[in-house]
């Protein structure tokens, strides 16, 4: 599942195919039918993250502050001086570990994904979505039945949540978080993106998304050129 999300993001980012339509085509299989999501749902949020990386209320990757999180330099102070605590942010770095990676793909998309397709009226992308999960439950129902089933698909939600959470958040959340100051689009990319060290293991943990930097800088560039 993480690694099918990977590919998905390569498509969305149309950096497969010549020609976009074939990336589009693709792109609804490999989300919706070998993972349930709908594409629409991770275009409209992906490319806001794209456009305004880490402006707070422009970038949807980074609304967990200041509810859950108290995330950059700046709008931490601002939370200070304005005194407003909605969690004990002296201490998430303890509690990341319960309410972050492990709760976001199980909890939260998990039920936000159909409210996006069924509010927006995205049938296809739903269709899409429907025959992910037929087909999950028709090939384990018979060996481990209704409760079986479906405490594999939350073990397997847990473990990808975790595995997605850590490889989308060490490329950004260390960078610049600020209100939209309208920088230059350059300057904006360089100053919420940083790169992991490169390995056999991190490219393939993560996508090539250690090369963040250069992700962000040409999101159609296919992602096994980005060490070049």
């Amino acid at each position: 599942q993480a690694q099918a999300g990977w590919l998905q993001h390569d498509f969305g980012h149309l950096s497969v195919f010549s020609k976009s339509k074939w990336n589009h085509w693709v792109h609804k299989f490999v989300i919706g039918h070998l993972k349930g999501a709908p594409a629409s749902w991770w275009n409209h949020l992906h490319f806001q993250h794209h456009a305004k990386p880490n402006c707070f209320r422009k970038d949807p990757d980074v609304n967990m502050h200041p509810l859950f999180f108290a995330l950059g330099k700046t709008l931490s102070v601002e939370l200070g001086v304005q005194k407003k605590k909605f969690m004990p942010y002296n201490h998430q770095h303890k509690y990341f570990f319960i309410i972050g990676p492990p709760a976001l793909v199980p909890l939260y998309f998990q039920w936000y994904i159909f409210y996006f397709a069924v509010q927006r009226k995205q049938w296809v992308d739903l269709a899409w979505m429907l025959s992910f999960y037929i087909r999950f439950f028709l090939t384990y129902l018979p060996f481990l039945g209704v409760k079986g089933t479906l405490g594999l698909h939350l073990l397997v939600r847990f473990i990808e949540s975790n595995w997605f959470v850590w490889v989308t958040q060490m490329n950004h959340i260390p960078m610049h978080i600020d209100y939209d100051k309208n920088v230059d689009w350059f300057s904006t990319q360089l100053q919420a993106t940083c790169n992991v060290h490169q390995s056999f293991f991190n490219d393939w943990f993560s996508g090539h998304l250690n090369f963040q930097i250069e992700h962000h800088l040409f999101p159609t560039m296919p992602r096994h050129n980005y060490w070049k």
